[in-house]
């Protein structure tokens, strides 16, 4: 995606056009609705947009749908699981989000090499500063620019 796609029309008091980066977007998704809403809240005070998910169904509905920047995702979700939600997103095709996953609860290396085995870009133990995330997503502010 180009930045004139990724931006938002501006009109500029000389009569010239400028484009403005639009905030990048997130979902974040986890089945411990503080977890979730303190992440997103994180993130929406970083400059990023963000939507907060309970569920694995209500996420991957809402990835297919808004074509998000990147996904936070927890592994152990009712419905549906973070590996397959992962796998899901990557074999649509398409433009492709960040995929990081985060769990408390799957935490070997043997869970690691199956979370990039099923699609995860990054994979994270809770619990996790805030600055391991914001230093993952930073590429993807810096390609958006």
């Amino acid at each position: 995606m180009t930045n004139t796609t990724r931006g938002m029309l501006l009109a500029a008091d000389d009569g010239e056009r400028s484009f403005a980066p639009r905030s990048l977007r997130v979902v974040v998704v986890d089945d411990d609705r503080d977890a979730a809403l303190t992440l997103a809240l994180i993130l929406r005070s970083e400059g990023y947009e963000t939507r907060a998910f309970y569920s694995g169904r209500s996420a991957l509905a809402a990835v297919i749908e808004s074509h998000p920047d990147a996904v936070v995702l927890d592994i152990n979700l009712p419905e549906i699981s973070g590996w397959q939600i992962a796998q899901t997103i990557r074999a649509r095709g398409g433009p492709m989000p960040l995929v990081i996953g985060i769990s408390g609860v799957y935490k070997s290396g043997a869970d690691k090499a199956l979370a990039h085995a099923s699609g995860f870009d990054h994979y994270l133990v809770k619990p996790c500063p805030p600055s391991e995330l914001l230093k993952l997503l930073e590429p993807l502010r810096s390609a958006g620019a």
